[in-house]
């Protein structure tokens, strides 16, 4: 068991290397010039080269890959190209209070929800309450977020006007601020979250109420509430752990379109906005954050998984 926990930490860090190096060249090959787009293209040559020379810019690709990513490790990212003499560090920090906020208020009401009506339609399989919650689960896959970020701000915050459309509120605003703006956005997250999840869960319920451990148990004369929630229940919900990892990832990782069309000043947005500067330093800062979260919460899963399943350990042993 331990030596499979290394193996797979091991793996996992050998994956964020890849991803780092990845990230790196990916940011290097964009196409233009990041001197130029600072001073513009009215800058003179010795300008540019100068800059280039201050940004190292001149320096080759592996060393500055191999400075960046000792950084990166002891958490120094570096500075901002966009906004000068402000660490990267800073920005990401203030943004990643709102993103997990949001995230955060999402997965409290969005995680239960969908697990209590993936497991009523899986018990209900084909009938009224399962095609209901069912249909209103491929509505809530089919569309995209910014189409139902886009119906929720036409209905609360235009026609009905009882909630914000977008925030205005700065990204270092008391919470309290920013809460009104978190409804709609936490609400597409929401909508999303709970339309893939059900879907498992309620795939899982029916493989599990139809296999032969609860047969038995019915056999047995054990009540239907028993065999549900000691035998039907756990082995339903062990496969679906890796499903809200990767759910929970996606929510922290950076929600880019809700954030993007709600106007939250996250993550996402702050990524966005960096893409838009040309601030590699940020982006690649960015895009190394969310592949460790994505990566850990993975890991986390695949761990939690194998602690919860027997099978799962006898094989290991």
């Amino acid at each position: 068991m331990i030596k499979l926990i290394g193996q797979r930490v091991a793996l996992s860090c050998a994956t964020l290397l890849i991803v780092s190096a990845i990230i790196f060249v990916s940011t290097e090959v964009l196409p233009g010039d990041v001197a130029t787009a600072i001073l513009g293209r009215e800058a003179s040559p010795a300008r540019l080269a100068a800059l280039r020379e201050q940004l190292g810019l001149d320096r080759p690709a592996l060393e500055r890959y191999v400075e960046w990513l000792s950084g990166a490790l002891r958490g120094d990212f570096g500075t901002s190209l966009a906004r000068p003499n402000v660490a990267v560090g800073q920005l990401i920090a203030e943004r990643l209070r709102n993103t997990v906020l949001l995230s955060i208020s999402a997965a409290v009401i969005g995680l239960p929800l969908a697990l209590g009506l993936g497991i009523l339609a899986g018990l209900l399989r084909d009938r009224t309450p399962d095609v209901v919650i069912s249909s209103l689960a491929l509505i809530g896959m089919s569309l995209p977020e910014f189409v139902i970020g886009s119906l929720l701000i036409l209905t609360f915050g235009v026609s009905w006007a009882i909630l914000p459309a977008v925030t205005v509120a700065p990204p270092d605003a008391p919470i309290t601020a920013l809460l009104p703006n978190l409804i709609l956005p936490a609400i597409t997250l929401i909508i999303v979250m709970v339309a893939y999840i059900l879907r498992m869960v309620r795939s899982s319920m029916i493989d599990a109420m139809a296999s032969d451990y609860v047969q038995m148990a019915t056999l047995k004369g054990m009540s239907r509430t028993r065999v549900v929630l000691r035998h039907a229940l756990p082995n339903a919900l062990l496969p679906t752990i890796n499903a809200v990892a990767l759910t929970v990832a996606w929510l922290i990782g950076g929600v880019v379109v809700v954030e993007t069309v709600f106007n939250f000043p996250g993550i996402g947005r702050l990524m966005v906005t960096a893409v838009q500067d040309r601030d590699l330093p940020l982006v690649q800062a960015l895009g190394l954050l969310g592949a460790t979260l994505y990566i850990t919460i993975n890991l986390s899963a695949d761990l939690l998984t194998l602690w919860l399943s027997p099978r799962l350990r006898a094989r290991v042993v």
